[in-house]
């Protein structure tokens, strides 16, 4: 009767909320057994063990381990203790500097739930599905067990309440670099990137880190009705930087200025007299354009479009129609090329004079011949 009164003396002694330091004596399904100093063992629940849930008090405690508890319960000679209430308090310290300090931190995902992921932070932190990653995610269950470096976006002790976010730190490294992308660009850099999205007006390419604007007009030397016609998502594409907007995060690129010019070493493709086909491309009072080779373009002078006296290219010409040209001159420096219909006129009507010429003098010499033999038949006789 003595011992018992002393030890229900002892239990007395302790207070709720009283910190004790004991050794795991025995570990139950859903209990542990723990030595604090006194006579009689105090207990600790299962739910008491960890913020997370766990199927048996062996997934977290062994006999033999060193716990610091919290006393949460005194009653009929019971002495309830508290793990979880340890490892919460000193982890909302924790928390609390790592938010004020917008600190990123590191945790593991013990359970996929309805609508987002569980984690350990010492106590249960939540992560919404919609805060998981920058794009949608279909099935969460890949993340089981794993690490992620995660932002605090909500800390409430009283509610017990911590929401996370791992789509914030991918944000944040995607700013940063961007930032140090931007800073590291010259215009004139040439650079290789990945088509990622391609429009009625271009296409956006990735340079490392961040799209640029590849307009419809710099994807080749030659008009391009669709993007599409010339380039597909996930393609490499060689880009020239023109400008860098840094305070709007925007890069125009052209992927034109990396291609061979259509005039470059046009004296090797076109030659002086030699005839051509191409496509009238615009009239002008002067003359007429005439595309010769896709983004090349040469004049022909109103003096060299007919043998006959117009007035404007319009009366012979019109735009999209295929005319043959003579190639009269090619300057390379100037891009300036001299054509010319007419003189592909005359040599042809040249041809046919002389071919006429020809079957006229071969008609007279057989009507002479013709007459001689007669004449010689009319003496013999």
């Amino acid at each position: 009767m003595e011992e018992m009164n002393q030890e229900i003396s002892e239990i007395k002694e302790l207070s709720v909320g009283d910190i004790v330091r004991g050794k795991v004596v025995k570990v139950e399904e859903k209990h542990v057994l723990v030595d604090i100093g006194y006579k009689v063992e105090g207990i600790v629940p299962i739910s008491e063990l960890s913020a997370l849930r766990i199927d048996t008090a062996s997934d977290v405690v062994n006999e033999g381990d060193e716990l610091e508890l919290q006393v949460k319960k005194l009653e009929d000679e019971e002495i309830v203790l508290s793990k979880k209430a340890i490892i919460a308090e000193k982890a909302w310290e924790v928390l609390k500097e790592k938010f004020e300090n917008n600190e990123i931190i590191e945790a593991t995902v013990r359970d996929v739930v309805k609508g987002g992921l569980v984690v350990d932070v010492g106590i249960r932190g939540f992560i919404p599905a919609s805060l998981v990653e920058t794009h949608y995610v279909e099935d969460f269950a890949d993340y089981q067990d794993q690490s992620l470096a995660l932002k605090i976006v909500e800390l409430d002790k009283e509610q017990n309440r911590i929401i996370l976010s791992h789509r914030a730190v991918i944000e944040q490294e995607t700013k940063e670099k961007k930032k140090m992308l931007l800073d590291s660009l010259e215009e004139g850099q040439v650079l290789d990137g990945t088509v990622q999205r391609i429009t009625n007006f271009g296409v956006f390419v990735d340079i490392g880190g961040l799209d640029g604007l590849v307009h419809i007009s710099q994807l080749a030397h030659a008009h391009v009705e669709k993007a599409s016609d010339l380039v597909s998502e996930g393609d490499t594409l060689q880009v020239k930087v023109l400008s860098i907007d840094k305070e709007n995060e925007k890069v125009s690129l052209s992927h034109k200025a990396t291609q061979p010019g259509p005039w470059d070493n046009i004296e090797e493709k076109i030659s002086v007299n030699h005839i051509v086909e191409g496509t009238v491309k615009r009239l002008v009072n002067f003359g007429a354009f005439v595309e010769v080779l896709p983004g090349v373009e040469g004049l022909v002078h109103i003096s060299q479009i007919s043998t006959e006296h117009i007035g404007t290219p319009g009366e012979v010409l019109e735009v999209g129609q295929k005319v043959n040209v003579k190639v009269l001159d090619v300057n390379e420096s100037d891009k300036r090329i001299s054509l010319s219909i007419k003189e592909i006129e005359e040599e042809q009507n040249q041809k046919e004079i002389k071919k006429y010429e020809s079957n006229d003098e071969q008609s007279g010499f057989q009507l002479g011949d013709m007459i001689g033999n007669k004449l010689d038949k009319f003496k013999n006789n």
